[in-house]
Order: C-alpha cells, then sequence, then structure tokens
C-alpha cells in the first residue's frame, strides 16, 4: 500500500479508507492514543491502538521518539482538536527510543537546551515550523527571480578578494600549522600553498555576480558566506547564507523597486503557503511577548509584521533627512538613545533604524545616499563628493534587512576609490576590466537570508533560524 503523509490524510475527506504512515511518536496516552507526526506538518494525526487486544511488549516499546510504521482505516475523530484519526490495525516499531536518554521529551525545553542537541531540535513543533519555513522561503527566493528572468550563478566559495574590505575572513590553506613555508621577508610564502596566492572563505558573491551581470543583464546568487568575527550576539553567525541580484543598467531608484518586490513575494508566498506553521509561530511569539516587561513589548505580532510589511509601500528617504528626524526625536532629545545623534555622517545604529520603521513613519523605510567614508568602495559617487548611491531597507524589530546600491561603473572614480582605501588594482584587475570593457550602469543588493527567516519565524536569535550554527567557539555536528 502506498504510504501516506500526514499532511495529506489530514486534509483527506475520504473517511473509512485504508492507510499507511509512517513517523516518529510525540506522545502516547492512555495506552492507546499516539500522537504521530512524520514532519510533513506542524499537527499531528491521533492513532488508536486497540490497547485490549494488543501486545502488551509492543505497547511499552511506544515511546516518545520512537519511529513506527502503522496500518489503520481513517475514520472521523471522536475526540476535540482534529476531524480524523486512524484506527490501527497493524503497527511496528522501526526504531526503538530509550525514554530515559532520549532528550527531547514532551515538555517545554529552553532553547539554549536545544542548540546543543541541534540534530533532535527540528523535532519539536517550534524548530520543524521554522525550518518548513525556511524551505518554503528558499523556494520562493529562486522562484521570484526565475519567474522575473534571472539566471542563477554560482559564485565561487574560496576567493582572493575581500569584497568587504572588512578582512574578518577564514583562511583557506593546505599548509600545516607552524609548518608554512617563509619568503625572504620572513612572511609566510603563499606562493607556495594550493592556490598559488593567499585564500580565504567568500564574504560575499557580489564582485563575481557583477561581471556575470554584464554579460547575462540580470543575475542572483543565493549560496553560503562566511564572516570570522568574534561576535556572539543573537544577529551573527560565521556562516550564513546571502541572496545577492545583480542587474545591468538599473540604477539605484530601479534597484530600490527590485528589493520592495522581492520582499513582498517572498512574504506573501510563505503568507498563502504556510498557515499552520505561522499560525502555531505566531501564538509563541504572543505567549514570549507576555512574559516581557510592558516597555519591552512588540506592538505587533508575528502574522501582524508580516502584513505590515506586505500591505504597506516602503517609504524612500535619504539619509540625510533621516539624521534630520533622527537628531530632532523625543528619544534623542531625552537622551534616550544608546547611540546619540549629533551630527551628519554617523553609522546608524538598530536602534535608529527601528525608530524610523516603527515610530516616525510607521510603515517599512529605504535610506539611500549614505555618506561615502562609511560604505563599501564598490558604491557610485554621487555628484556632491561626500554621499554614494547606496540604499538599505529597514524593517520592524530588525533594522536593515537588505544593503546594496548603485556599483561605480567610472573606472577612473573606483580606481581612485580604491587607492584611497589601499585596495591593489592587481588583487582586482577582474573586477576594473567591466569597466574598462563596455561598462554600464548597473546595480545589486545583499539580503542575509538568515535574517529574513528570523523576521519571518519571530525567533529572536539567529542560531535558532539554521539547522546547525556555526559560531566562536561553536562547530558541533
Amino acid at each position: 500500500m502506498k504510504r501516506s503523509s500526514i499532511k495529506e490524510l489530514l486534509q483527506s475527506d475520504k473517511i473509512l479508507q485504508e492507510v499507511h504512515v509512517k513517523g516518529w511518536v510525540r506522545t502516547f496516552r492512555s495506552n492507546r492514543f499516539i500522537a504521530l507526526n512524520d514532519g510533513s506538518t506542524i499537527n499531528n494525526i491521533q492513532c488508536v491502538v486497540d490497547f485490549e487486544n494488543a501486545d502488551e511488549t509492543l505497547l511499552k516499546r511506544i515511546n516518545t521518539g520512537a519511529a513506527v510504521s502503522i496500518h489503520g482505516t481513517l475514520a472521523e475523530s471522536q475526540g476535540k482538536g482534529q476531524s480524523v484519526e486512524i484506527q490501527v490495525t497493524n503497527l511496528e516499531i522501526l526504531g526503538d527510543s530509550n525514554p530515559d536518554e532520549y532528550p527531547i521529551q514532551p515538555k517545554q525545553h529552553s532553547f539554549e537546551f536545544l542548540r546543543e542537541n541541534a540534530h533532535l531540535r527540528v523535532r519539536t513543533n517550534t524548530f520543524s515550523a521554522v525550518m518548513r519555513l525556511r524551505s518554503a522561503l528558499s523556494f520562493a527566493v529562486h522562484q521570484y527571480f526565475q519567474k522575473e528572468g534571472f539566471y542563477y550563478v554560482n559564485t565561487p566559495i574560496i576567493t582572493g578578494s575581500d569584497a568587504e574590505g572588512a578582512g574578518e575572513m577564514f583562511k583557506v590553506t593546505n599548509f600545516e600549522a607552524n609548518k608554512a613555508p617563509l619568503n625572504e621577508e620572513g612572511k609566510v610564502d603563499y606562493t607556495k600553498d594550493f592556490f598559488g596566492k593567499e585564500t580565504n572563505l567568500t564574504v560575499s558573491g557580489q564582485l563575481e555576480a557583477e561581471t556575470y551581470a554584464m554579460a547575462l543583464g540580470k543575475v542572483y546568487t543565493f549560496g553560503p558566506t562566511f564572516r570570522a568575527e568574534n561576535s556572539n550576539t543573537t544577529r551573527h553567525l560565521a556562516e550564513f547564507w546571502m541572496i545577492e541580484p545583480e542587474v545591468a543598467f538599473n540604477d539605484l531608484d530601479a534597484n530600490m523597486d527590485l528589493s520592495e518586490d522581492f520582499i513582498k513575494y517572498v512574504l506573501q508566498y510563505v503568507l498563502d503557503n504556510c498557515q499552520d506553521d505561522l499560525a502555531f509561530l505566531d501564538s509563541r511569539l504572543a505567549q514570549e511577548e507576555k512574559k516581557k516587561p510592558q516597555a519591552e513589548r512588540s506592538e505587533m505580532g508575528l502574522l501582524e509584521k508580516l502584513r505590515f510589511v506586505v500591505d504597506n509601500n516602503f517609504k524612500r528617504v535619504s539619509y540625510t533627512e533621516a539624521i534630520e528626524i533622527l537628531r530632532n526625536s523625543k528619544p534623542n532629545k531625552k537622551k534616550k538613545f544608546q547611540f546619540p545623534v549629533n551630527e551628519w555622517g554617523v553609522d546608524l545604529q538598530s536602534e535608529h533604524e527601528r525608530y524610523l520603521v516603527e515610530k516616525h513613519f510607521k510603515c517599512p523605510v529605504i535610506l539611500f545616499d549614505y555618506p561615502a567614508n562609511i560604505k563599501a568602495f564598490y558604491m557610485r559617487l554621487n555628484e556632491d563628493g561626500k554621499t554614494v548611491r547606496a540604499m538599505d531597507v529597514l524593517f520592524p524589530g530588525i533594522g536593515e534587512m537588505v544593503g546594496g546600491s548603485q556599483r561605480e561603473e567610472r573606472l577612473e572614480v573606483l580606481q581612485e576609490k580604491m587607492a584611497a582605501l589601499n585596495i591593489p588594482e592587481e588583487e582586482l584587475w577582474w573586477y576594473l576590466d567591466t569597466r574598462k570593457f563596455g561598462t554600464a550602469v548597473h546595480s545589486g543588493f545583499g539580503l542575509g537570508f538568515e535574517r529574513l527567516v528570523l523576521f519571518t519565524t519571530g525567533m529572536s536569535n539567529i542560531r535558532d533560524v539554521i539547522p546547525f550554527p556555526r559560531t566562536p567557539q561553536n562547530a558541533e555536528f
């Protein structure tokens, strides 16, 4: 008999049909009622065992976490909370689970404890919902770009360039520790290394994606990126995924249009296709908020936040205008901001971004035209010589969600900026070539996928929206 998923059965109206399911026991009550889950949905299906005629030895093996195969009849449920249940005719234990050793028992566990058991935490309701939503968002990302005529490009994971200029990169080498050959200056001689030069794990696929946009027109990358930043905050990972579209002939306005359209599309996709998981996570977040002091509670629930982004036009505001708003704001005047806003040119913090979105404009915000000295070298310099054609998309509860820019397409200006920042031209000769041969206006942005999942699920720690988090002092699993 063909095996059905629990999701299919819960949506079925074919009562009294013979069915076959496999899954993991969530709970077993009264020696009779199995709550079974197979990962296809957050909802369990109740399987009713005829315990009076069942083998007692078999019943003792039906423990939380055990894998089972069940044949039975789909029937209208007599209990509350579900419309159908399975009247079990045959039950087989596929894999036992010792209740004295299995860590994921049917009770509330702390997220810290579950991170220590990341290989099993996806068997809980919260993490199964988060990971199904992550999968749906990933699918929606590809669907959007493919629908819009973009080409998917796989940019290198091992690279010789530092796209961000931050320098916090993981080195890639096949030299043995403490045995690396030295050159005449006493420095490591990377010419003898595997790639013949110093290489690292990538922090961004943007620069390589730009070169492909200048031939294919519209491209996007969606892959792993790495930052060797010794940060233990709830918003940082050492390994995470980035979505980076690049479009030839797009200026900053078109780039802002693309980012808004893209974000609304993927969020609408999960609102349409992940209702059970979102309803569960919305309820979970509401319970969490109740535990906080009134002043720290969010004004919006999870579903409200998602609809807030999907239903509102994003407000476009220049950095200069935003600084004036922040300088004259009550929190700034009353010294409520942790980082006071006193002058033009400061880098905005999350508290400032959230104020603009949640308090002042009450809609998602796109800030543009930032000071050149706080942005990357590849962003197009404006005619004022002080600002660049950069943009950040700001969300409620999270601050910056997207960072992007119109890229500097003028060879001489790009060379001047690289020289000012001591970026050697020989390292990026290939990047400069795209400004020598058929240069044109082009733009793109980067969106940290885990930030998007964090926002969509209402989770508070970025380590809880990636299957196996990589953070300082932690590479378990």
